[in-house]
C-alpha cells in the first residue's frame, strides 16, 4: 500500500526529534507531530530550564561564599520575573533550533496532536495521514497523589511559569524533581520544607549518596520531614495547609507535588491500532522498540524503562539507523550515568553498594571541598568506588559535591570500557582537584557482606 509517509513520529521530544531527523536524513519520507513543546519536557519544562534555575540559585550562594575570599558582596533580592523572561527567551531559541533541524533534514512538521484511527492511519489535527511505520514518543507527565485538595498544589509543569517566587514552598516527594527544586527555591531565598515517605531521599540511589544528600538538604536550611505522607490540602486564603500522616500541618504559600510521572498516552487511541499498554500506561517493547504491533514502535519515557533524555535520544538514533540506515543496532542500558542537580549536585554510574556482588570492595572518601574551607559553608563532598573483588573491575562510582556530573561523565567512559582499580591507581591525578580523589583512593573502607550485616551508609566517614 502506498502510504503518505514511510515513518510518522508522534511526539516532538528528544526521542521523536532525533528519530525523525536521522530517518529523514537517511532518505525516508517522515512526518512528525507535536502539539505543545518542540524539544519535549527536557527542553521546555524539564532538565534545561531546571538547570538554569539551579545556576540562578547558586549565584546567590556564591555571593555569600565570596566573603570568605575577601570580596564584600551582598546578594540583593532575586529578580524572579526578569530571570523567568531570560529563561523563556533561551527556551524559545531552542524550540526554533529543534524545528529548524527537522526542516533542514526534510521532515514534514505538524503542529498538532496525533491519534490513531487504525493500525496505519492517524488523525493529525484535522488531517488524515497514513504511514508504513509509526513511532510513539509522547514522553511522560507529572502525577498528583489522590488526596483531597490535590488540585490546590502545583506540579513541575507549573513551576517554570510562576508569576512570582513563593516565599514558602513545601516540596512533596523524594525523587529528582523534589530535591532539585528544594535546592532551587532555598537558594533563591524561599523557606522550603520537603516531605517524603522514605527514610532517605532518592530511592534506588547508592545509600551513601542518599544519606549525604539528606545531610545537605538540612545544611541548606531546608526542613526535612521523612517517613510521612501527605493526607490532604486545604486553602487558607491565598495560602495552603498541607496535613501529614503524622498529624502535623505545614502552612505555606505553595505546595509542590513531585510525586512521580506517568507515560503520556491519554487520547492516543492505542486501542484503535491494537497497541497494548501496561496498567500505568507504559507501552511494552522488545529490544528493537517494537510494540505488540510489529510496524508500530515506542521509545523514550512513554516506555517507562530508563527515563533519561540521553537514553531517549540514543534510542531514536538507533531506531532510525535500524529502519532506514542499513545499520541495524541496539543501545545498551548498562552503565548509563546520571546526575541529580541538587545543591550540591550528585552523579552516579554503575552499580550501587546495595546491588554489588558479595565481597565487592568499597572505597569511600568524604571531605570538605577546598572552596568551603574558606567560605565556611557546611558542605561535604562524598566520593565512592565499588570494585569487583574477583576481576578488579570498577563497577560503580558515585559522587556528591560540586562538579559531580562533569566528573562522572569521564568516569562513565572508564567504567563502560571495563577499567580496573589498578587502572585508576596508576592514573596520575590533577592537583588540586576533587576529581583526583577517584585515582588516589587506596584504603578499602569495607566489603559488601551479603551473609552478614547489610551494607549501611557511612555518612560520618
Amino acid at each position: 500500500m502506498n502510504h503518505d509517509f514511510d515513518l510518522f513520529v508522534i511526539g516532538g521530544g528528544s526521542a521523536g526529534v532525533r528519530l525523525a531527523r536521522i530517518a529523514a536524513g537517511h532518505g525516508a519520507r517522515v512526518g512528525i507531530a507535536e502539539d505543545r513543546h518542540w524539544g519535549g519536557t527536557c527542553v521546555n519544562i524539564g532538565c534545561v530550564p531546571k538547570k538554569l534555575m539551579v545556576m540562578a540559585a547558586e549565584y546567590g550562594l556564591g555571593a555569600a561564599d565570596a566573603r570568605g575570599f575577601g570580596w564584600d558582596m551582598r546578594a540583593v533580592a532575586h529578580d524572579w520575573p526578569g530571570f523567568i523572561a531570560a529563561k523563556d527567551r533561551e527556551i524559545g531559541r531552542l524550540n526554533g533550533a529543534y524545528t529548524g533541524l527537522l526542516e533542514r533534514a526534510g521532515a514534514t512538521i505538524f503542529n498538532a496532536r496525533a491519534r490513531f484511527l487504525g493500525p496505519h492511519t492517524l488523525m493529525v489535527g484535522e488531517q488524515h495521514v497514513t504511514a508504513d511505520r509509526i513511532a510513539i514518543a509522547t514522553g511522560g507527565q507529572p502525577l498528583r497523589p489522590a488526596i483531597p485538595g490535590a488540585d490546590l498544589a502545583i506540579v513541575s509543569d507549573d513551576a517554570f511559569h510562576l508569576p512570582a517566587r513563593p516565599e514558602h514552598v513545601v516540596m512533596v516527594g523524594g525523587g529528582y524533581i523534589a530535591v532539585e527544586f528544594a535546592g532551587i527555591f532555598a537558594g533563591l531565598g524561599s523557606k522550603v520544607d520537603i516531605v517524603y515517605r522514605q527514610p532517605l531521599p532518592l530511592r534506588g540511589f547508592d545509600p551513601d549518596l542518599r544519606a549525604g544528600l539528606a545531610e545537605a538538604l538540612a545544611a541548606n536550611g531546608i526542613g526535612v520531614h521523612h517517613g510521612v505522607e501527605p493526607v490532604r490540602i486545604e486553602a487558607a486564603g491565598a495560602r495552603r495547609r498541607l496535613h501529614l500522616s503524622n498529624g502535623h500541618m505545614i502552612e505555606a504559600d505553595c505546595v509542590f507535588f513531585a510525586t512521580g510521572r506517568a507515560p503520556n498516552v491519554a487520547g492516543l487511541g492505542l486501542d484503535k491500532a491494537g497497541v497494548t499498554a501496561g496498567p500505568g500506561g507504559a507501552i511494552p517493547i522488545d529490544e528493537d522498540y517494537r510494540t505488540n504491533v510489529p510496524h508500530i514502535f515506542a521509545l523514550g519515557d512513554v516506555t517507562d524503562r530508563l527515563n533519561l533524555t540521553p537514553v531517549a535520544t540514543a534510542e531514536g538514533h538507533a531506531l532510525a539507523d535500524t529502519l532506514f540506515g542499513n545499520r541495524p543496532r541496539r543501545i545498551s542500558l548498562a552503565n548509563v550515568a546520571s546526575a541529580v542537580f541538587s545543591i550540591p549536585p550528585l552523579a552516579t554510574v554503575g552499580v550501587t553498594e546495595d546491588a554489588a556482588p558479595d565481597g565487592a570492595k568499597v572505597f569511600v572518601a568524604r571531605f570538605t571541598p577546598m572552596r568551603h574551607t574558606l567560605s565556611g559553608r557546611a558542605r561535604k563532598t562524598m566520593m565512592k568506588l565499588i570494585v569487583d573483588a574477583e576481576t578488579d573491575q570498577v563497577i560503580g562510582a558515585h559522587m556528591l559535591g560540586e562538579d559531580a556530573a562533569e566528573i562522572m561523565q569521564g568516569l562513565a567512559v572508564a567504567i563502560t570500557a571495563g577499567a580496573t582499580k589498578a587502572d585508576f591507581d596508576r592514573t596520575i591525578g590533577i592537583h588540586p582537584t576533587a576529581a583526583e580523589e577517584f585515582v588516589t583512593l587506596r584504603t578499602e573502607t569495607r566489603r559488601v557482606n551479603r551473609g552478614g550485616e547489610s551494607a549501611k551508609p557511612r555518612a560520618a566517614e
